[in-house]
Order: C-alpha cells, then structure tokens, then sequence
C-alpha cells in the first residue's frame, strides 16, 4: 500500500511563512509529478504547484513568487515552502503524487489527508 503524510500546517498570521512536507511510503517502483492542491470552504480545490520528475515546477498564478515547492526524491518528499501568507490562503492542502507502486503496475495518483492552513490577524 501506498501513503502519503502531510505535516507542517497550522495558523499563522499575513505576511508570516509555513513548511508543508509531504512524505511517500509503502510499496513504491516510481514516482512521477508531485504537487500541492488546496481547497478553501465552499470552492473547488485547485492546484498550487506542481513538480514533475524531471521537469520546470508550475505554479498557480496567485501564489507565483511566494511559494516555492521541492522535491527530495531519495526520501520520496515534496515540501511546499509558504512565503507572504496571506489571508485568501487560507485552506485545506492535500499532497498528490503519480506512483507506480510495482515495475507492472500502472501508475496512479494518490492524495495525502490534508493539512489545515489558516492565515488571519
């Protein structure tokens, strides 16, 4: 089986900084893409950054310049470096990552649990 842990959210104030780390376990031949989504009450959750194995980051337009996302592919971790909060931040952020558990498997893509981060005065 395959998981994925979140850590390091929590409540901070505008203009303050959070780390999210989100580590993969289990049965795993390979990983693609890692990213980070978030989803905010009463929205669709949407993509905050994304690093593919490989390949340039991405990153949503509203957070471009105060987030930075990286990735440790020895530890199988993606971080989520969190700069400039600010209160429109605030949301529930879920890991997902692109896994090949086994060499003939297929590759899929799991979801961490989620991590509350809160941004107010």
């Amino acid at each position: 089986q395959v998981q994925l842990v979140e850590s390091g959210g929590g409540s901070v104030q505008p203009g303050g900084s959070l780390r999210l780390s989100c580590a993969a376990s289990g049965s795993i031949f390979s990983i693609g893409s890692m990213g980070w989504y978030r989803q905010a009450p009463g929205k669709q959750r949407e993509l905050v950054a994304a690093a593919p194995s490989g390949g340039l980051t991405n990153y949503a337009d509203s957070v471009k310049g105060r987030f930075t996302i990286s990735r440790d592919n020895a530890k199988n971790t993606v971080y989520l470096q969190m700069n400039s909060l600010k209160p429109e931040d605030t949301a529930v952020y879920y890991c997902n990552a692109e896994i090949q558990p086994r060499r003939w498997d297929g590759i899929y893509a799991y979801w961490g649990q989620g991590t509350q981060v809160t941004v107010s005065s």
